[in-house]
């Protein structure tokens, strides 16, 4: 319990700032539009700086990353989507559709606002690289998978064209750019100019504070909805289910315990904003996934660490 604990005490200062944020969005007087313009210039531009500093430094300063990680991460987000489609039609009666959206809000972590501050911050810069891998190709293999699914509910067939549009999403991505050229800078083996060093090192400082104040922001445009049982049952797939499963396929692989700690740490993340937009573009579950947003975010403050100390229990 002590390890616990430990892992509560050193995330729990950035669930605070995910509070102070949704008060901050919940005040009166503030715009909407605030928060959109605030979001825009942290994933844009804040968190893409953090990122290609960190990555400009694979001459030496980072470890190497066990690539295998993959397999176990998205190899559990594959077991999951299954089960989530399963339970969605068994328990819920919903159907193909609904269904692929229920699913995805059990697997889709909110590793960009979330999973990648507190990776930092409990498992050190070490675990970055690993996380910034996840992140190149969450993306690309969690919006196909969920394509295809809801390709397949309407059609029976998945559409090429939907492939390219989500290909090119992914490669335009601020975050995905941040990272590929950050790993071409520093493989090429250059020096980074002092005072563009400085106002890199000046980003990545406050990425992670203003990444969890505007994801509390966020969070007050989703409010509380109808159907809880459907919010409970998405929050229960991503906060219990996807981190065991990506437990259990990385300890089969036998993944280095730095490669295992940060998959599990962000399978074990609250529901992903992005679900939410794919709930909006097909015009399911909207309701369930903004109430999902919420309570993971809430209860993750909780069983984030208690996941943590079990796996560091074991290994």
């Amino acid at each position: 319990m002590s390890t616990a604990w430990h892992y509560f005490l050193l995330s729990a200062p950035l669930f605070v700032i995910v509070l102070v944020g949704f008060v901050i969005g919940a005040w009166r007087h503030w715009r909407s539009e605030w928060t959109r313009f605030a979001s825009k210039a942290v994933f844009s531009v804040v968190l893409p700086a953090m990122l290609f500093r960190m990555m400009s430094n694979l001459d030496g300063h980072l470890p190497a990353v066990d690539a295998r990680l993959l397999i176990a991460y998205f190899g559990g987000c594959f077991v999951v989507f299954a089960i989530g489609r399963f339970v969605g039609g068994w328990a819920f009666r919903l159907d193909g559709v609904s269904q692929s959206v229920f699913a995805l809000g059990g697997i889709f972590s909110n590793n960009v606002m979330l999973g990648l501050p507190i990776a930092k911050m409990t498992l050190g810069e070490a675990a970055v690289p690993s996380v910034a891998l996840v992140l190149i190709f969450n993306a690309l293999i969690l919006w196909t998978l969920v394509s295809v699914s809801i390709e397949w509910a309407r059609h029976g067939s998945f559409s090429i064209a939907g492939f390219g549009k989500t290909a090119f999403g992914v490669i335009t991505n601020p975050l995905v750019a941040g990272i590929v050229a950050g790993t071409v800078f520093g493989l090429s083996g250059w020096s980074m100019p002092e005072p563009v060093d400085w106002v890199l090192q000046g980003f990545s400082d406050v990425a992670a504070p203003a990444a969890l104040l505007v994801l509390g922001m966020g969070l007050v445009e989703y409010g509380f909805k109808r159907d809880w049982q459907l919010s409970v049952a998405i929050t229960a797939l991503k906060l219990v289910a996807q981190p065991c499963a990506v437990w259990i396929i990385g300890a089969l692989l036998g993944l280095p315990p730095m490669e295992l700690q940060v998959i599990v740490l962000l399978a074990s993340m609250a529901v992903g904003a992005n679900v939410y937009l794919m709930a909006m573009q097909f015009q399911a579950l909207q309701g369930p996934i903004a109430s999902s947003l919420i309570l993971s975010t809430a209860l993750a403050a909780i069983t984030t660490p208690l996941i943590l100390a079990a796996l560091h229990a074991v290994m």
